[in-house]
């Protein structure tokens, strides 16, 4: 099979959708697929273009099997909603000639990612001139995140937009995207439910586990054996609403043996560190390697999910695969209801979303709590393992897409990812930072 992705973000950025695409990509390659990509430079969740990597030029490699083309786009330092629109706007212009390019290889099936959904129609050209299955996998709905957090604000354009991302949904010929309620909000929008698939984010449990030793990050930030480590390892943008962890951590500054330990990148980071300067309790590092992934998330005794009120549904965090896999207990913030809560409440702690002092008292009640913590931790582990393991999630996204390309090949595919394949996964950068999209 033939498969084109058309999406801005690609390896290898280490956050957010450009690493659940790579690995979709390898793993498909692993499997004996051939699969071309459309993507920019990596440039996410820092807002700047990559050392090494071109804004301005385009550029065709091979990476891992998968043949990755570079489109030129423009990356605001300080981005905001418009500055946003033109950035997605210039990926879009730009992707055009080599998108039309992949014409002559005539793939089986199109897959565009949103986001960004300006990119939309031409995947559907491309699939419709080739014959293709169209594909569109959802992993931010970034029109309502747009104006639910904000940086739109205009009646009129809510409506155009709501109206052209509906019109562009329903004629994909599969939409997919990372959770139930996710799946349901594209029916909502008036895509028939035949079309739909569940194609959740993975982590893989192998090589994010629980250490039977204490994390070497413990000494590279000074933080004693015996304190109690909270932190949140991901993008640092505005629907995160890192703001409530660092009330948090004010109101606990005095709690000697708590520690807050913020990880990432984003356009909120400058802000967070301002807010922790005075705050002894508080260490805020970049992005690690991939390579010491496993390490950094055995650092803590407590993974913190904040989350803004107005952000509560329109994603599901894609960094609560990693900490879920890696064994600690997690507090999140969540409202009844939407699939965040439905998720971690059996599991972990949950408090209202927007709450910093609720935040702080659930993370007093478990540092001061080891067995619950132990018995959360463990039972996240065996969620991760069950429902996100690569094999599992792989399997039948392989048998989706063969499905209407080969019909006759699907129980055989099928069959063979679970018994044959359960370590070509292709999984390499799994990661408890956010895939989280642009918004």
């Amino acid at each position: 099979m033939r498969l084109l992705v058309y999406g801005i973000n690609y390896a290898p950025e280490l956050t957010g959708v450009g690493k659940y695409t790579a690995e979709m990509a390898e793993a498909l390659v692993a499997r004996g697929h051939e699969v071309r990509v459309v993507a920019a430079p990596p440039y996410y969740p820092t807002w700047r273009v990559a050392d090494g990597w071109s804004a301005w030029r385009y550029r065709c490699e091979v990476r891992r099997g998968v043949t990755v083309w570079r489109v030129p786009l423009w990356v605001p330092a300080q981005p905001n909603g418009a500055k946003r629109l033109v950035h997605l706007a210039t990926f879009a212009l730009t992707s055009l000639a080599p998108l039309a390019l992949q014409w002559r290889w005539r793939p089986d099936v199109v897959m565009a990612v949103a986001p960004t959904l300006l990119c939309a129609p031409a995947a559907l050209a491309m699939a419709r001139a080739t014959g293709a299955r169209a594909w569109l996998h959802v992993q931010d709905f970034e029109v309502d995140a747009a104006f639910g957090l904000g940086m739109l604000e205009s009646a009129r354009a809510a409506r155009a937009a709501r109206a052209v991302e509906r019109a562009l949904l329903r004629r994909f010929d599969v939409v997919s995207s990372i959770s139930g309620k996710m799946v349901d909000r594209a029916e909502a929008l008036g895509v028939d439910r035949s079309k739909l698939f569940a194609l959740p984010n993975w982590v893989d449990v192998e090589t994010i586990r629980p250490l039977d030793r204490v994390s070497v990050y413990r000494r590279e930030l000074s933080i004693s054996e015996d304190a109690k480590v909270v932190m949140y390892a991901g993008n640092m943008g505005r629907k995160q609403g890192l703001e409530h962890l660092a009330k948090a951590a004010a109101l606990l500054r005095d709690r000697t043996d708590i520690c807050f330990v913020f990880c990432g990148e984003g356009p909120t980071k400058t802000d967070i560190q301002a807010r922790c300067a005075d705050l002894p309790n508080c260490r805020i590092i970049g992005l690690q390697p991939a390579e010491r992934l496993n390490e950094l998330l055995n650092l803590a005794d407590i993974h913190a999910l904040p989350q803004r009120a107005d952000a509560a549904d329109l994603v599901m965090p894609s960094k609560l695969t990693g900490m879920m896999a890696s064994g600690a207990a997690i507090v999140a913030m969540a409202s009844a209801g939407t699939e965040l809560y439905e998720v971690v409440s059996p599991r972990g702690v949950v408090v209202e979303p927007d709450d910093g002092e609720a935040l702080a008292s659930a993370i007093v009640n478990l540092a001061d709590d080891a067995p619950r913590r132990a018995r959360l931790g463990a039972a996240a582990r065996q969620y991760a393992r069950d429902m996100l393991s690569p094999t599992s999630v792989f399997g039948r996204f392989e048998a989706k897409l063969l499905e209407g390309v080969y019909p006759e090949t699907v129980g055989f595919a099928v069959e063979n990812s679970v018994r044959d394949r359960a370590g070509a996964s292709g999984a390499t950068q799994d990661s408890g930072s956010g895939a989280n999209s642009n918004f």
